[in-house]
């Protein structure tokens, strides 16, 4: 929901940051790789109860996860196998940050870490399974240009579910309620999106 907000705010920085890793010949294929490697040590640093660093983790992946697409279209290196590499590494990462919390108290985190690691399935399904149909469809992007796959808004989009794992990180002790609250929004973005896109490509059948 906020993306189409914050995301143009943050090309200008990502694009002073793209010119700099241009000079030193960084790939973005590294930038995804290694931000995705670093987003992977949250998982136990979470389940160590060390949340202060596991935040510093969860946000430089984020960073890597804007920059290497600011880095692709600067260095001319954009393409269709990046684009896929880049969104199959956010799933796991999002899944893995909810897997660090389970394991840093099972007892507490469990069920919420369960029930938001489902909705999180939602999400991830009816976003892949809508940019297939619309890539079939040629349906443009009009308000994500820079991104590798068309999709319909949401609720919970990555500013939202970055804003979670903060809230996460900051109160731990709240996760059971604040994951619980988060998979909601996520249940209501699952469903908005099977219904918009259910219609969209109705109408898209209907016109042909």
């Amino acid at each position: 929901m906020l993306d189409r907000w914050t995301m143009p705010l943050t090309q200008t920085p990502l694009n002073w940051l793209a010119r700099t890793l241009v000079r030193c010949r960084v790939t973005p294929t590294q930038v995804t790789v290694g931000g995705f490697m670093v987003g992977m040590l949250s998982v136990p640093l979470l389940a160590w109860e060390l949340y202060g660093w596991a935040l510093i983790a969860i946000l430089i992946n984020r960073l890597a996860d804007g920059l290497d697409g600011s880095l692709a279209r600067r260095s001319e290196r954009a393409s269709d196998a990046g684009g896929f590499l880049d969104i199959g590494l956010d799933f796991l990462f999002y899944a893995a940050v909810v897997l660090g919390f389970a394991l840093a108290d099972p007892v507490a985190n469990g069920v919420a870490a369960a029930i938001l690691m489902f909705s999180f399935v939602g999400t991830g399904s009816s976003f892949l399974a809508f940019a297939i149909m619309a890539a079939k469809h040629q349906l443009e992007r009009p308000h994500f240009e820079q991104k590798a796959f068309y999709y319909l808004h949401g609720l919970t989009e990555g500013t939202e579910t970055v804003l979670a794992f903060v809230v996460f990180c900051l109160w731990p002790s709240l996760f059971p309620w604040t994951a619980m609250v988060f998979a909601a929004a996520c249940l209501i973005t699952t469903a908005t999106r099977l219904y918009g896109g259910y219609w969209t490509l109705k109408q898209q059948e209907s016109h042909h």
